[in-house]
């Protein structure tokens, strides 16, 4: 009896063993990429890197758009489809790459149904966000940051993503509004095409405005100007600390912004769920006083009597006579200190 379990497990560990091994022989092994392939996966693999070898993309580590490419270039159902990405996904984590497959984009393409239901959410998030102030103190300040929350949010881009994203991680092409994540995903923001106006990057200007100012002018007090009453903001290339900088940070009741901050995911779903819902708190308008009244002070006029000096004196000499005798209270004083401190360090020593 006390042989036969050692026994069992060392039957059922071999059993293991040899199935791995029959699964690692049958694998395909891909010379020219130096890959190995599972043997489930080679034909849709394969097809996937044959069509990024004529369109010359890498096929590994591929980028959401690549994938998104060859989808919509070799149709299929969805089920089909759903094992092209299992294959491509499985190659990725296999060797340590991540998964291109579990992307906004890719899922939209996938699954038109919640494509559909995230477009129209999103033109809402894009239409609330148009809504909310841009000037007025703090109330400017609280609008500009959530109107490019809101467009960021439009895209379908998790809230973990929004919140990690830096200043670095935006820019404009033209009057097109990108966005690249940190897994690689890239949205492009482009302009309605029969306007040709495009609010994302119209609601990321303004916040990048308020970024710049506080690079030169860091603080809230100048900033509550400059939203009762904006001014023209030249804004330099970012440099290495500026670019590192979370893109979307809190603000507190005051308008402060801690610029190493950023905001959490909670806090991301908290602001979009109640925009949507119209119970965001109302930001009511500050009065700022004028730019003239908080930088310029006159000294107000002190006109003295003839017998000024001559008070100042008598009393500065009755104060030094009084003062003198002050000295041996402080003496006094110390001495006691002295023994207070001689008897506490006996009373700690026989503990």
């Amino acid at each position: 009896m006390t042989n036969t379990a050692p026994t069992e497990y060392r039957h059922s560990a071999s059993l293991t063993s040899t199935a791995r091994e029959d699964i690692r022989r049958n694998d395909v092994h891909d010379a020219e990429l130096g890959l190995r392939i599972p043997s489930r996966y080679r034909h849709d693999w394969a097809l996937f890197a044959d069509w990024c070898a004529a369109a010359d993309r890498s096929p590994i580590p591929a980028s959401p758009a690549t994938l998104a490419m060859f989808l919509h270039e070799h149709p299929a159902a969805v089920a089909t489809q759903r094992r092209r990405l299992s294959a491509i996904n499985a190659v990725h984590t296999g060797h340590g790459y991540p998964a291109p497959g579990r992307t906004e984009t890719v899922r939209r393409h996938l699954d038109t149904t919640r494509a559909s239901r995230l477009d129209r959410l999103g033109r809402l998030l894009v239409q609330r966000a148009a809504e909310l102030p841009i000037t007025g103190w703090p109330s400017g300040l609280f609008g500009r940051r959530d109107a490019l929350l809101l467009v960021l949010a439009a895209t379908g881009m998790t809230f973990v993503d929004i919140t990690r994203l830096r200043r670095r991680d935006l820019r404009l092409d033209g009057n097109t509004l990108v966005v690249t994540t940190q897994s690689g995903e890239r949205f492009r923001l482009g302009p309605d095409p029969e306007t040709g106006d495009n609010p994302a990057a119209a609601m990321y200007r303004r916040w990048a405005e308020i970024q710049a100012f506080l690079d030169l002018y860091p603080g809230t007090h100048l900033l509550r100007h400059h939203l009762t009453d904006p001014t023209a903001i030249i804004s330099d290339p970012l440099d290495a600390e500026q670019a590192r900088q979370p893109l979307l940070c809190p603000i507190d009741r005051w308008g402060h912004l801690p610029h190493a901050q950023t905001m959490t995911p909670q806090s991301v779903s908290a602001l979009v769920r109640a925009h949507l819902s119209g119970r965001v708190p109302v930001r009511k308008v500050l009065p700022v006083p004028p730019q003239d009244d908080v930088d310029a002070w006159v000294e107000p006029e002190i006109d003295l009597d003839a017998g000024y000096y001559d008070r100042g004196t008598t009393a500065r000499r009755r104060d030094h006579q009084t003062l003198e005798d002050l000295t041996d209270v402080f003496d006094e004083i110390e001495a006691r200190t002295d023994a207070l401190l001689e008897d506490l360090m006996g009373v700690l020593e026989g503990l």
